[in-house]
């Protein structure tokens, strides 16, 4: 591998971590993950219904483990092939939402926002429930607390209120969307009272936003169309047509509807908003030592300072440092000066633009049973953590290339091979031959956790062969 190739696989890894940020709890936001909060802070608004969850397939395990972890059931899961911006997953949201004939008000958030006072934003939200059932496009504005040029702004046709509580506020007329501003010209907007940082939340009718998207981007909806009528049902998940998705624009809806629609309507939000899409951000966010550091995990730190320092496993050390960000995680660690870490998206714009290789898998893999983890390998060789939840179920399987040792370190494991059972405690194990059928079901209450050693001359997940399986999967690996 070259120099620029080993580069931009670094930038690849390292921006998969923020992509992954919603997936995780952060220090000082809760226990609960930033996608967890999300949807546990709309609990209380009046006519609240199942969410609609747009993720990309390669996360649709973890979304949906995450909701059966806080009780959520979602109305559906859609699976993006590929990355479009939020235009195409608006319209895609609001043709689902319209399918079988209802009109409801769709509140669009983004998972990897931080909003400390949950109550304040519910107030918001339904301070603005009557403009969008009047068929105006409404978004929420956050109230600046400083000039910043990281964020864009929305600027309203008239001043807004003061730092009273917004929630009895009406949504105001938008004058126009600005881009990310130099210092002098961010302070000559607060100086106005009419400007609020944009956060890309929206509540609007399912019909209102068809009918704008239509107007001001056909193809987006042209597109989405074609890609929900070719969907495909997969588990609980809707995937999306890869090859119609893929046509599609790649636009943000604030730029294919928003800054052009004379319906559009700005409502000022003051509760503790922040987005965390940046390592930086994610340090000013959290909660910090007296000597500006964030601290997550197994970490030790002597004569540090206003760094964040975070362990997935291993254990991290900050000795004599300052402004950094340090993560460890499965894949990859990263090291970068805060001022520089958002310098990680010019990394991955490198690896496309020299068409470096790319692996889009983690060392975690979900999947609808459970999870494992690759924790080494060598040649004809690999060994694997697994985890099987409660009540879950492997296919029935066999392979023609490798063989199996499993060993359970956790719970109890009722394993099938040729049609015979037998349980597998804690510190026992059992052999599964090359060619053998065999399948493993959790029978008990806690999660089975098992290593399992592979050998053999091919160790590829594409080595399977699906007898049964309560998850409708085919022979594919996923």
């Amino acid at each position: 591998m070259s120099w620029s190739q080993a580069r931009a696989e670094v930038g690849r890894l390292a921006q998969g971590l923020l992509e992954r940020l919603q997936y995780w709890a952060l220090a000082g936001a809760g226990e609960e993950t930033l996608l967890q909060q999300t949807q546990q802070r709309l609990e209380g608004i009046s006519g609240l219904q199942p969410p609609l969850l747009i993720c990309n397939e390669d996360h649709r395990f973890i979304v949906a483990e995450q909701m059966r972890q806080i009780g959520v059931e979602p109305a559906g899961i859609l699976l993006e092939p590929m990355g479009r911006n939020t235009a195409p997953a608006v319209a895609v949201a609001a043709l689902q939402a319209t399918a079988c004939g209802q009109d409801p008000l769709l509140l669009v958030l983004a998972a990897d926002h931080v909003i400390r006072d949950a109550a304040a934003f519910r107030a918001t939200v339904e301070a603005g429930m009557a403009a969008a059932e009047a068929g105006q496009l409404v978004t929420f504005g956050i109230v600046p607390t400083a000039p910043e040029t990281g964020y864009g702004y929305i600027e309203a046709a008239e001043p807004l209120g003061g730092s009273s509580a917004t929630a009895s506020q009406q949504p105001v007329p938008i004058a126009r969307f600005v881009e990310k501003p130099d210092r002098a010209t961010a302070e000559d907007f607060l100086a106005t009272g009419r400007f609020t940082w944009n956060s890309g939340m929206f509540l609007f009718r399912a019909s209102a936003i068809l009918a704008e998207l239509e107007r001001l981007a056909p193809d987006v909806v042209s597109a989405c169309r074609a890609a929900l009528e070719r969907e495909a049902t997969d588990l609980d998940f809707l995937r999306l047509d890869r090859e119609a998705f893929a046509a599609c624009p790649n636009v943000a809806i604030d730029v294919a509807v928003m800054e052009k629609t004379d319906r559009g309507a700005v409502l000022p939000l003051e509760a503790g908003w922040s987005d965390v899409g940046s390592w930086s951000a994610l340090w000013e966010t959290a909660d910090q030592d007296a000597d500006g550091n964030v601290l997550r995990g197994r970490v030790l730190h002597e004569h540090t300072r206003n760094c964040y320092l975070r362990s997935e496993h291993r254990l991290v050390v900050g000795l004599g440092v300052e402004d950094l960000v340090v993560v460890e995680t499965d894949d990859v660690v990263l090291v970068a000066h805060r001022d520089r870490a958002q310098d990680v998206k010019g990394i991955v714009g490198l690896l496309e633009r020299e068409g470096a290789r790319e692996s889009k898998a983690h060392r975690r893999i979900y999947r609808p049973w459970g999870s494992y983890d690759g924790v080494t390998e060598g040649e004809r060789w690999q060994v694997k953590k697994i985890v099987v939840n409660p009540g879950a179920s492997l296919s029935l399987q066999m392979h023609h290339h490798r063989a199996e040792h499993w060993i359970v370190v956790k719970g109890t494991a009722l394993v099938e091979k040729e049609g015979q059972e037998e349980l597998v405690g804690e510190n026992q194990s059992t052999y599964i031959p090359l060619g053998c059928r065999h399948r493993l079901t959790n029978p008990g209450r806690i999660p089975v956790e098992m290593i399992e050693v592979q050998s053999g001359p091919y160790l590829g997940e594409d080595d399977i062969v699906r007898f049964e399986d309560r998850y409708g999967r085919s022979g594919v690996p996923c």
